[in-house]
């Protein structure tokens, strides 16, 4: 039989992960501990470690005396990221190439297949998270544990944007879609091919792609999760 408690934790995690990422727990809203041992069936103390790894994962910040919170996504964050992410995605697909094990590669086509199938559904937490987990994979692939925690905490911000430009009828146009799905096959290729010049080419533009549509959703209003003030806001701004 299975360990009751260690199943519990196990769903309170992944619960946690997949509303985080999809939104249906805002950037920076409370997580109350007593609200979530009803819901799992947990003591606060099974809780609190489900809530330390997550933090520990970047989902999610703890702060003393003022409990846990999702992490926030501030105009702050959101210039750290646009930095970080070219150079992240590009290291990473490069080291794919070298790296990566047939068994790999088959997760990879899979959650390439699980993506363009939610393509043509239009379910919008379905091509996010099939977006998710296709660049986690990677990730997986590069073996490098420096880079796998940078990729991971990036993909929680991505994919909290993600649902915004992969909605149906979004502005996010068919054609940008489709070769972002194009792309994926190109990523895929390149890996099986040993081309790591090309997929870290791939990586960036690929990147570009995305960085479009993120800058037209997120500035100045099209996220409709909470951004916090803008860069060099003065107090009356940030007040009015």
């Amino acid at each position: 039989m299975p360990n009751v408690r260690g199943t519990a934790k196990s769903v309170a995690y992944e619960d946690l992960k997949r509303e985080i990422l999809t939104l249906e727990r805002q950037p920076g809203s409370a997580l109350e501990e007593s609200e979530l041992c009803d819901r799992y069936g947990l003591s606060r103390t099974p809780l609190r470690e489900v809530l330390q790894q997550l933090s520990g994962e970047g989902y999610v910040t703890l702060q003393l005396n003022r409990g846990a919170r999702v992490s926030d996504m501030s105009h702050y964050t959101l210039r750290d990221f646009f930095l970080a992410a070219p150079l992240i995605y590009s290291a990473v697909l490069r080291l794919a190439v070298q790296n990566a094990r047939p068994s790999q590669i088959e997760d990879l086509k899979s959650a390439q297949e699980a993506f363009r199938t939610a393509l043509r559904t239009g379910d919008t937490t379905d091509r996010a998270l099939t977006n998710d987990k296709f660049h986690r994979i990677t990730g997986q692939m590069a073996g490098n544990s420096y880079l796998l925690a940078s990729l991971d905490r990036l993909l929680i911000d991505h994919t909290r944007i993600a649902m915004t430009f992969f909605r149906p009828k979004s502005g996010a146009k068919d054609d940008r879609l489709a070769l972002a799905c194009q792309q994926h096959d190109e990523m895929i290729a390149c890996i099986e091919t040993g081309d790591e010049d090309r997929a870290s080419e791939l990586a960036l533009e690929h990147w570009a792609l995305s960085r479009d549509q993120i800058e037209l959703f997120v500035m100045p209003d099209g996220l409709e999760a909470p951004l916090g003030a803008p860069l060099g806001a003065t107090a009356k701004q940030k007040s009015a």
